[in-house]
């Protein structure tokens, strides 16, 4: 539950003046509480069973314990979404590679949002994830879908997208809404909507104004091919 009209949310961090930073740095931005900082993934589970944050951000690596060695912050993240529902989690991995984000998504996207780390210092990027996995929405950094679209053919449909398409779609993975794409791309929400159908449309995939089912596309699009 929301602390003042805050969000509720514990920080997991195995290196100190990280976790105390993105603390410091979430406390100052008058939209996050910080009710907990911990420092590896089992202090993570407790504190989300005392605490009942209303989000986590976490490392994806914390050592230590009997976790699955450079997955611990995706492992904790399931632990945590399949207890605790309501619970939006946020992780954040130096890892551009792909494979992890699908990990975390392996189960579903809804309240998943997976971060480069170097958006801490972007403070923006940071709170625009938390609201999104509070509100059961999901994000996987741009980065690392346009990382995908430069290097891959997936399926043989990449050359399809126009440039205007391709810049929609990284947008859709950063959890945008359509409203929200037509201002960070300064294009009229009907041109957006009009991207976004044709994106659908060329791919393949069913239409949806859900967040966190729009992310699911472009997972779907960017996957691992068979």
């Amino acid at each position: 539950m929301t602390e003042h009209g805050r969000i509720r949310t514990v920080v997991a961090d195995d290196h100190y003046l990280v976790r105390e930073g993105t603390r410091r740095l979430l406390e100052l931005s008058g939209e996050v509480s910080v009710v907990g900082a911990v420092g590896n993934a089992d202090e993570l589970l407790d504190a989300v069973r005392r605490l009942a944050p209303d989000v986590v951000v976490t490392d994806i690596r914390m050592p230590g314990g009997e976790w699955r060695q450079g997955f611990e912050g995706i492992d904790a993240a399931h632990r945590i979404r399949a207890a605790h529902p309501h619970v939006g989690v946020v992780v954040l991995s130096q890892f551009s590679d792909a494979l992890f984000a699908f990990e975390l998504f392996k189960h579903g996207t809804e309240g998943y949002a997976y971060l480069l780390k170097d958006r801490v210092g972007d403070l923006d990027e940071l709170l625009g994830a938390i609201r999104a996995v509070a509100a059961g929405g999901s994000v996987i950094d741009p980065k690392v879908v346009e990382g995908l679209l430069a290097r891959r053919d997936v399926r043989g449909q990449q050359e399809a997208l126009t440039a205007r398409e391709r810049d929609v779609l990284r947008e859709m993975a950063h959890g945008r809404t359509n409203a929200a794409i037509a201002r960070a791309l300064h294009l009229s929400i009907s041109s957006v909507e009009k991207n976004v159908n044709s994106i659908f449309t060329k791919l393949g995939l069913e239409n949806s104004g859900d967040v966190h089912r729009r992310v699911a596309a472009v997972l779907a699009y960017l996957g691992p091919q068979p």
